[in-house]
C-alpha cells in the first residue's frame, strides 16, 4: 500500500510539474475571466453549444475509445507513401490574387483583397504536447513558417492543439499582424509573449470590420475547447469572410447541427466553405461530422463549392488516412457539390469556380 501510494504520489506530481510547462497555455483570469463570465454562451462555469453535445455518444466510454485508437490494428491508418505537395511561393504571390494554400489537416494560408491571413497553422510536426507521439504524416510537412510572408490577420477557430500549436505559435510572432479568436483564447497569446493591443477576443455573432474591403463575422460551431483537464473555458468559433466579390465560410471543428442552416440563411449563399472533413468516428459523432453530413451541412450553408478539411497529416481516428477525401467524393459522385481536393500547397484560385483538381489521394497506398 505504501509503495502503491509513493508511485500515485510520484506519477501525480510528475504530471502537475510537466503541465505547467508553457505549450499548455494558460486558463482566462483577471477582467478577461470576468468578460466571459457576461457571455450568454458561457453558463455553469463552462462555455455551451447551442444545443446538447455529449463529448461521447451514448454507449461508449473513455476507456474504450482510448484502447481502441491505442491498440486497433486496422491497417492504412498511415499511408506508406509520402503525402503528394506542391511549394508555392508564398512570400511573392501577386497582391491582386485571391487565393488559397492549404497546409494538410485544418491549416491553410489565404489571401483577399491584399489581405494575408493565416487559420490554425500547425507546422511543428507533431499534433500533442507531448513530443513525437502524433506526428504528421511523411510529407505533409513541406512547409514551415520561413515559408510564410507578414501576416496580417490570423484567425483561430479553438485552443486544442491540432489548431493552436505552441511551437508554431511562437515561431510566428514577428511576422503576425493581428489576431482574432475566440474568448479566453487570447490568455494563450499574452501568456507566450503576445501584445494584447493586437488581441481580438470574440464571441459568437460578432462582427469585425478589417478595412472597407472585408469583413469578418464569428459565429457558432458545435465542438469544445481545452488544453488540459479542464474543458470549454475558451471559447470554439467560425467565421464567416465578405469581401466585395466573395463570401467565405470557415467552420473549425464542427459536429453536425442547425446551425450551418441558419449561419446559411443569415450570410449564405457562400462561394467557398471549409468544413472540417476527417478524424471521424460513430464513437464521438456530436463534435466531428461524418462524409455525409459534410456535404449536408454545405448544402445547408448553400456553399458553391466545399473545401473538406481536418484531413491528411495526423492520424488521431481509427478511419484510413485517405477516407475522408475518398468517402466523400464516392458520396458526391452525381457531382451535386463542387467540391475542391488540392494537393499540400497547390494553389486553389478564389476567383475560377471552374478550377479543375485530381482525385490525388487515389495514387498513395
Amino acid at each position: 500500500m505504501i509503495i502503491t501510494a509513493s508511485l500515485l504520489a510520484t506519477v501525480s506530481g510528475a504530471s502537475l510539474l510537466y503541465l505547467q510547462q508553457a505549450k499548455f497555455g494558460k486558463k482566462p483570469s483577471g477582467k478577461r475571466l470576468e468578460r466571459l463570465k457576461q457571455s450568454k454562451n458561457f453558463v455553469d462555469g463552462a462555455f455551451q453549444n447551442l444545443s446538447n453535445t455529449p463529448a461521447l455518444t451514448e454507449g461508449y466510454n473513455y476507456a474504450k475509445v482510448a484502447s481502441e485508437l491505442m491498440f486497433n490494428k486496422k491497417e492504412r491508418r498511415t499511408p506508406k507513401q509520402a503525402i503528394p505537395n506542391v511549394k508555392t511561393n508564398l512570400i511573392n504571390l501577386p497582391k491582386h490574387e485571391n487565393v488559397l494554400v492549404w497546409f494538410g489537416h485544418s491549416s491553410y494560408f489565404l489571401q483577399i483583397e491584399g489581405i494575408s491571413i493565416l487559420v490554425d497553422p500547425v507546422f511543428s510536426g507533431n499534433e500533442s504536447p507531448i513530443p513525437g507521439s502524433v506526428k504528421s504524416f511523411k510529407g505533409a510537412d513541406a512547409y514551415q513558417v520561413s515559408d510564410l510572408p507578414e501576416i496580417d490577420l490570423l484567425l483561430i477557430s479553438h485552443d486544442h492543439y491540432d489548431h493552436l500549436d505552441y511551437e508554431t505559435i511562437r515561431q510566428i510572432k514577428p511576422k503576425i499582424k493581428s489576431i482574432i479568436c475566440g474568448l479566453g483564447v487570447g490568455e494563450h497569446f499574452e501568456h507566450w509573449g503576445y501584445d494584447a493591443k493586437i488581441i481580438h477576443e470574440k464571441d459568437w455573432n460578432e462582427k469585425v470590420e478589417i478595412n472597407h474591403k472585408l469583413i469578418i463575422h464569428t459565429a457558432p460551431a458545435r465542438h469544445f475547447s481545452g488544453r488540459s483537464f479542464k474543458r470549454n473555458n475558451t471559447l470554439w468559433l467560425s467565421f464567416i469572410l465578405k469581401t466585395p466579390t466573395l463570401n467565405l465560410y470557415l467552420g473549425g471543428d464542427s459536429g453536425y447541427d442547425s446551425h450551418f442552416a441558419e449561419i446559411g440563411k443569415e450570410f449564405g449563399p457562400f462561394d467557398l466553405a471549409i468544413l472540417e472533413n476527417g478524424q471521424y468516428d460513430e464513437k464521438w459523432k456530436y463534435i466531428h461530422m461524418q462524409p455525409a453530413e459534410v456535404l449536408q451541412a454545405s448544402k445547408d450553408l448553400g456553399a458553391k463549392r466545399l473545401f473538406p478539411v481536418h484531413s491528411s497529416k495526423f492520424k488521431l481516428a481509427n478511419h484510413a488516412w485517405d477516407e475522408p477525401l475518398s468517402k466523400i467524393s464516392q458520396l458526391n459522385q452525381n457531382k451535386e457539390t463542387e467540391l475542391v481536393t488540392p494537393k499540400i500547397g497547390e494553389l486553389v484560385n478564389l476567383s475560377n469556380p471552374k478550377q479543375v483538381f485530381t482525385a490525388w489521394w487515389e495514387s498513395i497506398k
